[in-house]
């Protein structure tokens, strides 16, 4: 789903019935009061399908934010980052989990799935069914949750918490909880935020083990509604009966042998919640519900969803075990999903939550539906992709799959032990690159060695090649092809594939000799001024600190993985590179970033609004309070472009381009074209919470012409964010 800036997302029509259903962070630019954006944002994501343009990959655009503590990575054959567990966590969720869940098959109109209407396949029969097939299949492997979405609820008790609908679930929750128990599973639930009008009864509906306490006292006298699809009212949290209704229900699951809890339509996020929309804004559900948890007397994990906002990332991080980053990757049609539906969205909204997954806490990318090829409405090399980019990302692997139906291939990918193995470690990739659909996703893991996975997401073959040295790599190494199962020793330089449309390749690469300090890796120029630049780059194995080298001389010395270089000369270019150093031990160089500092007076600002830009198609100035000269350029796409021209420079080479922008989606994807010849992909982190008019930052190296240049943001096959202005 992807709405327009300033409204609310369509609902979604089987959700709506009762009881069913490179660096993180983002700089705002502005510190004034918030608003929303003018409804200038037309309702499509961006499709990513095209070929591949001219420009050679750089440095994956980024975002600036503060500068984290590195955390340290698990090796990838070890699920070693249980023992990192805050105490809090208590063991759970130390760990991505793995399971089943029921939503991909209530959702599809794949024949025979759900005959009797939209999500009827939620029934005890159904749900110990794929119990008895993950038990046989799966649970040697690893799997073990069996997650019951939304349906199994129909109304509540007389003090308001959840019952089953007894049609679907004749014994009851805790019956089937005990049921999965004995075959060795854990038990899943959904629920949804806040108090639902089934339950309220004007107010007079009782709250359990709290006397003096009913519906009326836990909610806002208007009876303000909350929730993705605005099906509940809304909890106010400063009457102490609030918290004792989220602790009656955790602790009513607990007694039902719930293990897992997935709370659904949490904001801000899915497109709501907005700083001018606090009805939306349920931290303080999630915190008082964590608070429930806790105290429940059974170890459960508690899972946020959907699209969750990552301005509150630390509130998440906090107060829950994971946290979905993007819509529902269900396609709603006739298969369960669909390539271009939602799976390959995950490449792009993925990177600003990298550096928040660890342990008791990770990023959940939706179901893994790669293991009935007829029924996932995918080619087998997107279901390799898909069940890649999960697996290295440390995402939760819970199939949405008919596990009765499950085909060779399916059973291939998802008991691969190694690559579930890879995914246990909870050693999270991260992108190379993003500006071309030919990436490169890795992980350094403790042990030397990196985890490689090589995507091609255009719409035709490519090769896609990861470089040794921008991986991190130094001397040669032994490439184990993981999928294939095959070892190749004394490769140098890099790893390239020929890959299919939308195809994959999963590597581990294990240098032959790492030696005491290892090389950086990913170095990347963040910012530039007329006499600095800033460096990001990956930490070193064995590395205390760091030397930086500008032009073959050392000027710089950091203790941490960044670094601004001061005393740098106006409008010349630089070449950057980054060496660890423990003790007396020093690495070779990483690769090299050549940059150009900005001339004298600039960096220079170019409104997107100027009178000099060309605009095309509906692309328009629309009112932005926080953006800089009160506007912006929205409803960008299709046939809708915005053109900066006369962007000016002193010398051919590669220059910083920072570009400023608003987008209230989870992420939005451009083009970036230099005098119509060769282009870039910009990836747009997203607010999520339908805020357009907060703007963020994002940069990537571009080579540009000495003299005047024109740089053309464009996306022909989908929406993108708006533009505020750029600066070179």
């Amino acid at each position: 789903m992807s709405v327009p800036s300033g409204s609310a997302p369509a609902a979604d029509p089987v959700r709506r019935t009762p009881g069913r259903k490179r660096r993180a962070g983002v700089v705002v630019v502005a510190a004034a009061a918030l608003v929303s954006a003018a409804a200038s944002i037309a309702p499509a994501s961006a499709s990513l399908s095209g070929a591949a343009s001219s420009a050679q990959p750089g440095p994956k655009p980024t975002l600036v934010e503060p500068d984290k503590s590195f955390q340290g990575n698990a090796p990838v054959e070890l699920p070693s980052a249980e023992a990192n567990v805050p105490a809090t966590y208590s063991g759970v969720a130390a760990k991505p989990y793995l399971g089943w869940s029921s939503w991909s098959l209530q959702s599809t109109n794949y024949p025979g799935v759900n005959p009797d209407g939209p999500g009827s396949f939620i029934s005890e029969k159904n749900i110990l069914a794929q119990a008895n097939a993950m038990a046989t299949k799966l649970k040697p492997y690893g799997y073990e949750y069996i997650n019951i979405d939304a349906g199994w609820q129909l109304g509540g008790d007389e003090y308001g918490r959840p019952v089953a609908n007894t049609a679907r679930f004749p014994r009851g929750m805790k019956a089937v909880g005990d049921d999965l128990h004995k075959l060795g599973l854990k038990f899943g639930i959904y629920t949804v935020v806040g108090l639902g009008f089934d339950v309220y009864r004007e107010g007079n509906t009782p709250i359990y083990n709290a006397p003096g306490c009913f519906t009326r006292d836990i909610v806002y006298p208007d009876l303000r509604t909350t929730n993705g699809w605005d099906q509940a009212y809304k909890i106010n949290y400063e009457s102490p009966c609030a918290q004792k209704y989220a602790d009656s229900i955790a602790n009513l699951f607990a007694s039902w042998g719930v293990d897992l809890i997935k709370m659904d339509g949490v904001g801000p996020g899915s497109w709501k919640g907005a700083p001018d929309d606090p009805n939306h804004n349920n931290t303080e559900d999630v915190e008082a519900w964590w608070r429930a948890v806790q105290n429940a007397g059974r170890p459960m994990q508690y899972t946020l969803s959907w699209s969750l906002s990552h301005r509150y990332a630390e509130t998440w991080k906090a107060n829950s075990n994971g946290w979905r980053i993007d819509t529902d990757v269900e396609c709603y049609c006739d298969t369960i999903v669909r390539w271009d539906g939602s799976v390959k969205q995950r490449w792009w909204d993925l990177p600003q939550w990298i550096d928040d997954a660890g342990p008791g806490h990770w990023n959940n990318l939706d179901a893994i539906n790669v293991g009935v090829g007829e029924m996932d409405g995918l080619n087998e090399a997107e279901r390799q992709s898909y069940m890649t980019f999960w697996a290295i990302n440390a995402a939760p692997l819970f199939v949405g799959d008919d596990m009765t139906k499950l085909d060779a291939y399916g059973l291939k990918l998802l008991t691969n032990r190694e690559v579930i193995a890879i995914n246990q470690s909870g050693n999270p990739a991260r992108p190379l690159n993003q500006d071309q659909l030919q990436q490169t996703w890795y992980a350094k893991n403790a042990d030397g060695s990196v985890t490689v996975g090589l995507f091609n997401l255009a719409e035709t073959p490519a090769t896609v090649t990861g470089k040794f040295d921008e991986l991190g790599i130094s001397g040669r190494a032994t490439v184990r092809d993981v999928w294939a199962n095959q070892n190749t020793k004394h490769v140098s330089g890099q790893v390239s594939a020929a890959l299919p449309a939308h195809g994959s390749k999963l590597y581990r690469i294990t240098p032959n000799s790492v030696g005491a300090v290892s090389k950086p890796a990913d170095l990347t120029a963040t910012d530039v001024s007329r006499t600095t630049v800033s460096l990001t780059w990956r930490p070193s194995t064995g590395a205390k600190s760091y030397q930086v080298y500008a032009n073959g001389k050392q000027v710089a010395t950091s203790a941490s993985t960044s670094v601004v270089v001061n005393g740098l000369l106006p409008q010349t270019q630089y070449r950057f590179e980054v060496k660890g150093v423990n003790g007396g031990a020093t690495s070779d160089a990483s690769a090299p970033v050549t940059m150009f500092t900005a001339k004298s007076g600039g960096p220079v600002r170019y409104e997107a609004e100027a009178s000099t830009s060309t605009l095309t198609g509906n692309a328009g100035i629309s009112g932005c309070t926080l953006c800089s000269g009160g506007a912006k350029i929205g409803n960008i796409g299709g046939d809708a472009s915005v053109t900066l021209n006369n962007i000016t420079v002193p010398a051919a080479g590669t220059y910083l381009v920072k570009i400023a922008y608003t987008d209230g989606d989870t992420s939005r994807q451009s083009m970036l074209t230099v005098n119509d010849a060769d282009s870039y992909w910009v990836n747009y982190h997203g607010l999520g919470d339908n805020d357009w008019g907060t703007p963020q930052v994002v940069y990537l190296p571009v080579k540009l012409a000495a003299g005047a240049n024109s740089l053309k943001i464009h996306n022909p096959t989908g929406y993108i964010a708006d533009i505020d202005w750029i600066t070179v």
